[in-house]
């Protein structure tokens, strides 16, 4: 029997099995949210007691489902920062029951910790990290700007692309190996200013969840990770508003009841004014310069009944740069998301969800006789259908399928009339994944849990358009046209995901994980850190789907009645068909791009250590990750593993958050890691009086160390006022330290015998001050 069989045969038996020990149980389900706001809220605890203990953890939309046998239980209900509900209740049939908590204000100390006290410990989940907006808002960043990415940089295995950028690594992979979803939205490009900042405003977000490792089977399409963002529902109870005023931007947030307890919106805004700075510059050279991004997150929900739920959110953001009269360029983002909850019993809950996502970018050349315009995108529609149902007290079951229909428009120019530019059209590409999975949690024992699934992924190129198949050396051997629709290349891989948590006592566990990953959408950067232009291209004639295994093994525990929490992790990830380019390749404007592209494998191995303190006056975190990142392609480096550009042997991050009284708070941040892997010359040689630098070992270099601290104070205005407001005051970089951003390499002025090194850095230190307010 081939092996696919067998999983999906083991997965039915165990299906059958648990129905029909289910059919002597009754189930108890319903909805957990905040009883102020009617926001529901993801990951909080279910527990009851009686004849058999048992237990659930809602899941993204508030929603929990337990079966147990017929009796009288004690049920306690909790999330961090809220007061828990402990009552008693009996069951003797199906019983639907909602709970609304109430936040705990009477807190005298600053929590760090969206999930319930142990279930970093029991769950099977490995790889996993939760970051809790109020910790977000504590953290010191850049001028002030609260940000999801930058905070997410200071986790273990979690690294950044570089100062200045919002991309980041995660084990190995490269920034377009990250999944990135906005209320399940896939967003291509997650910054702001070149990388300054984040696309996310931290406002509009209710939960954040990153997976490194073990990813559940629901999720796929990349390789590294899934940073999982959802956005706030909306205030059901009344109409609010908040925001902030800082250094270079200001953000609004208003969200209120549709119909009070039934359905609500949420509607926020932010935008940066340096546009204005610039205006008032009495330099005429830089007073027609354009500066600045805005962003939209909105969002809707309202209940139908008790079993249907609509939801409609959507994203719209835009970078604007220009040069005065000569030149321009834009960039941004657009989502929509419409999904329908739907509750078919008290066991089986669906979402359906249509998704559209558009990336696109638009680079103006304004100058006279040569004026053109380049505009390229990617735009996804995306169906998606997950159910999740309860099989027992033993089992939580999820499948589901997914469709995404591609369209890939790498590059049109368009010109006027007077222009000496020629107009240019590269055919659109189109392309179709779907994906198929099930999934199973099972609660083996007290100690045992299991989570396993098997995820079946498709990727199918289609016409129309001419396709050329190239050989190793880029030559084209074949040419071939399709129509509308038809298929040109078609791939299909299984992608099994396993892991497993065995309890050594109520406060720690040891974990393993195997995780089988592909991805079919595929980032083209020549550059050290990604940019707005950079091409994406899909699997081909030539290009096949990127693949990662991942093992994954862990020790994971508690202390002092669960206020600190520690891991340690080691992982080793083998990946087949990376992508890099040949030599010399100008990415931009290159209609046979895949003829420069080299194909090979990459291994990425280390170990992370994690160590917070969750509760209390003075928290926060050490992080620390040794790891390695190295590849090998036949043509580069004497088809000898090299350094991938994403390699830093050592990361550190220490955190650290103290409230010292009701209305004062202070934190600090010190980051250290490697130098980058870097090319750097090996010597030069002068051929007509210029100079021809000449390199050895691929990545064989590494940049300086970098290393910085911040701090920030934030301080609450006084309470029970109706205008709630606090003062954030911060300094990036407090000692000054020179980071180096790039390193460049030129001929001695005075001697061209002898070679200059040009260290450039892009922050020193740099204070905010950001007013927030709320009524």
């Amino acid at each position: 029997m081939p092996y696919a069989n067998r999983i999906v045969l083991m997965l039915f038996l165990i299906v059958y099995s648990q129905l029909a020990v289910a059919q002597n149980k009754f189930t108890l389900n319903g909805i957990i949210s905040d009883n102020s706001t009617g926001e529901t809220l993801i990951g909080a605890s279910i527990k009851l007691q009686g004849k058999v203990n048992s237990g659930a953890v809602t899941n993204s939309y508030g929603f929990y489902s337990i079966n147990v046998p017929e009796g009288t239980y004690q049920i306690s209900i909790s999330f961090v920062g809220y007061k828990t509900i402990v009552e008693t209740i009996e069951i003797s049939k199906d019983t639907k029951s909602n709970f609304a908590l109430a936040e705990d204000n009477q807190l005298t100390e600053v929590v760090i910790s969206a999930t319930k006290r142990n279930e970093n410990v029991s769950s099977p989940q490995m790889g996993l990290q939760k970051v809790n907006v109020r910790e977000i808002n504590n953290v010191p960043v850049l001028l002030g700007e609260r940000d999801v990415l930058k905070t997410l940089q200071l986790l273990p295995g979690i690294k950044s692309a570089g100062e200045g950028n919002s991309g980041f690594y995660v084990r190995g992979g490269s920034t377009d190996q990250n999944l990135i979803l906005l209320d399940e939205a896939p967003v291509y490009n997650a910054s702001h200013l070149l990388g300054f900042f984040s696309t996310f405003n931290s406002d509009a977000i209710k939960d954040v969840s990153v997976y490194k490792g073990g990813m559940p089977a629901q999720y796929g399409g990349r390789l590294a990770s899934v940073l999982d963002i959802k956005m706030n529902d909306g205030n059901r109870k009344e109409l609010t508003t908040e925001g902030g005023l800082g250094l270079i931007s200001s953000r609004l947030k208003v969200e209120g009841p549709i119909v009070k307890d039934k359905g609500s919106f949420m509607i926020s805004g932010r935008r940066t004014y340096l546009d204005a700075f610039l205006a008032l510059s009495p330099d005429s050279s830089v007073k027609g310069n354009t500066l600045f991004f805005y962003d939209l997150n909105a969002k809707a929900n309202y209940q139908l009944d008790e079993k249907n739920t609509l939801f409609l959110s959507g994203y719209f953001g835009r970078d604007k740069l220009g040069i005065s009269e000569s030149f321009g360029f834009n960039w941004g983002n657009s989502t929509v998301t419409l999904r329908w909850n739907h509750l078919y019993s008290n066991r089986l809950f669906s979402n359906t969800s249509l998704i559209y996502s558009n990336y696109n970018y638009v680079i103006q050349n304004l100058m006279e006789d040569n004026d053109f315009k380049v505009n390229s995108s990617i735009r996804d529609f995306n169906l998606k259908q997950d159910f999740e149902y309860s099989l027992s007290d033993k089992h939580n079951f999820k499948f589901g399928i997914n469709a995404i229909h591609h369209t890939i428009a790498p590059g049109k120019l368009t010109a006027s009339e007077s222009s000496s530019v020629n107009e240019t059209t590269y055919e659109n590409r189109k392309g179709m994944e779907l994906a198929a999975y099930i999934s199973d949690e099972w609660n083996f024992s007290d100690r045992l849990n299991v989570a396993y699934g098997l995820r079946l992924s498709a990727f199918s190129l289609l016409g129309p358009g001419s396709f050329k198949t190239y050989d190793s050396d880029g030559n084209t051997i074949a040419t071939k046209t399709y129509g509308a629709a038809e298929f040109v290349k078609n791939y299909l891989n299984l992608e099994p995901r396993l892991s497993a948590s065995y309890q050594i006592t109520g406060s720690s566990s040891l974990k393993a994980a195997y995780t089988r990953n592909t991805q079919n959408v595929h980032l083209m950067s020549n550059s050290t850190s990604t940019s707005p232009t950079d091409l994406y291209i899909m699997n081909s004639n030539n290009v096949k789907p990127e693949i990662a295994d991942q093992i994954a093994a862990g020790y994971f525990r508690n202390f002092n009645d669960d206020k600190y929490e520690f891991s340690a992790e080691v992982y080793y990830k083998w990946m087949q068909n990376q992508i890099e380019y040949r030599s010399g390749t100008d990415l931009r404007g290159n209609s046979n791009v895949e003829a420069d592209l080299l194909y090979g494998d990459g291994r990425a191995y280390g170990l992370e250590l994690f160590l917070k303190k969750r509760f209390g006056k003075f928290n926060g975190w050490i992080g620390y990750t040794w790891s390695r990142t190295e590849r090998q392609f036949d043509a580069i480096n004497n088809a000898k593993w090299f350094y991938a550009k994403q390699d830093r042997t050592h990361d550190l991050s220490l955190v650290g958050i103290y409230k010292a009284n009701a209305r004062w708070t202070f934190s600090s941040v010190f980051v250290y890691n490697t130098g980058n892997a870097v090319t750097y010359p090996s010597g030069k040689y002068q051929i007509n009086n210029r100079t021809v630098f000449y390199y050895t070992e691929k990545n064989g270099y590494r940049t300086p160390d970098y290393h910085r601290l911040d701090v920030s104070a934030t301080l609450e205005g006084k309470p029970g006022r109706k205008l709630q407001s606090s003062w954030s005051f911060g300094i990036y970089n407090l000692y000054n330290r020179h980071n180096a951003f790039s390193i460049d390499f030129e001929d001695n002025p005075d001697d061209a015998s002898k070679t200059q090194v040009v260290r450039t850095t892009l922050f020193g230190i740099i204070p905010s001050v950001t007013w927030n307010f709320k009524f």
